[in-house]
């Protein structure tokens, strides 16, 4: 039998060129605030094993290159965890090494225990993560929280190595990043009675309802919403519903965050620019940025008041002050 053809796109496709409606891409620096760069680039190399990018530094500086990525927010989420994460970590400690080695990116990265992990966590685990918050790139304790959808650890753990990692990260000053799915209730009470009113919480990759995001923008006044491609894929209808109420509000600014998390989510409105390819991407990264920020200009604009009007650079500059006001970065 002959060998089956792939059918994944030529490596020369991760390449993107500018999106249409962002001529300048330095006029509107990407912040990607939720990427996993280490299994992006490790998919990465089993799509392409003959690939040209040998190293992870070598990916980011060309993958992103023109494409004005300014800063990125890398997560840790595993446990135990991967240990090149002080490799990378202590490679963007210097802005000559942040200029040479990341192509003059910003990288950052948080830490915690996903909560499909829960059931790992445990006393050493806990050390590592409390040695990296020490480190002069950590920005933030996170993804942690709770998953209902998939029950990978028993629920009743992962509310409480939840709240574990809250306590330290309240008692740090660290901001939180939280991952939340079908578990609207727990997580609700548990960031409620742990977690100051004014603490930074960015729940990541929001696809809950739209009435939990208004009772948590309302009682939060520093939480922000995560978008990510999954915006604009058509079995997800809450984060476009939480756009058009952001957008309606007589409140102007949006409170979201811009986020791949990569390699995942990648926008499905971005092949009606990529209509040469053939097949479909077999990974995201953060040049992709601007599609979802398309995306989410024109849900916007669905529900904005008159004389408002969203387009992709300014939902870009909104998520890029956000990034600065969640992460200082």
């Amino acid at each position: 039998m002959g060998k089956k053809k792939s059918s994944t796109p030529a490596e020369e496709h991760l390449l993107l060129p500018q999106h249409p409606e962002r001529p300048d891409a330095q006029a509107t620096p990407i912040v990607d605030t939720h990427t996993h760069l280490l299994s992006t680039f490790s998919l990465y190399r089993s799509k392409y094993k003959e690939g040209k990018y040998a190293t992870v530094h070598d990916f980011v500086r060309e993958v992103y290159r023109g494409h004005g990525v300014e800063a990125i927010v890398d997560v840790y989420c595993e446990a135990p965890f991967q240990k090149q994460w002080r490799e990378l970590a202590d490679s963007a400690l210097t802005e000559e090494d942040r200029k040479s080695r990341w192509g003059g990116l910003e990288y950052w990265f948080v830490m915690g225990v996903h909560p499909h992990e829960a059931k790992e966590y445990n006393d050493e685990v806990e050390r590592e993560i409390l040695e990296a918050m020490a480190h002069p790139r950590c920005v933030g304790w996170g993804e942690m929280g709770l998953d209902y959808h998939y029950d990978n650890s028993p629920r009743e753990q992962q509310q409480e190595v939840f709240i574990r990692q809250l306590q330290h990260a309240v008692r740090l000053g660290k901001p939180l990043t939280i991952h939340t799915r079908e578990a609207e209730e727990d997580t609700e009470r548990i960031l409620k009675e742990y977690v100051p009113k004014d603490h930074r919480i960015h729940i990541h990759c929001y696809t809950d309802s739209p009435e939990w995001a208004s009772r948590m923008l309302q009682h939060f006044p520093n939480l922000y919403i995560g978008i990510t491609g999954v915006i604009t894929y058509a079995t997800n209808l809450n984060t476009s519903a939480v756009i058009r109420e952001m957008a309606a509000s007589s409140q102007p600014p949006l409170r979201i965050l811009l986020e791949t998390d990569a390699p995942f989510m990648t926008p499905s409105n971005i092949y009606n620019t990529l209509k040469e390819v053939k097949g479909r991407l077999p990974l995201s990264h953060s040049a992709m940025i601007p599609w979802t920020a398309e995306f989410t200009a024109n849900i916007a604009n669905e529900a904005a008041p008159e004389g408002t009007r969203w387009d992709v650079e300014r939902v870009l500059r909104e998520g890029r002050e956000n990034a600065r006001r969640m992460y200082g970065v």
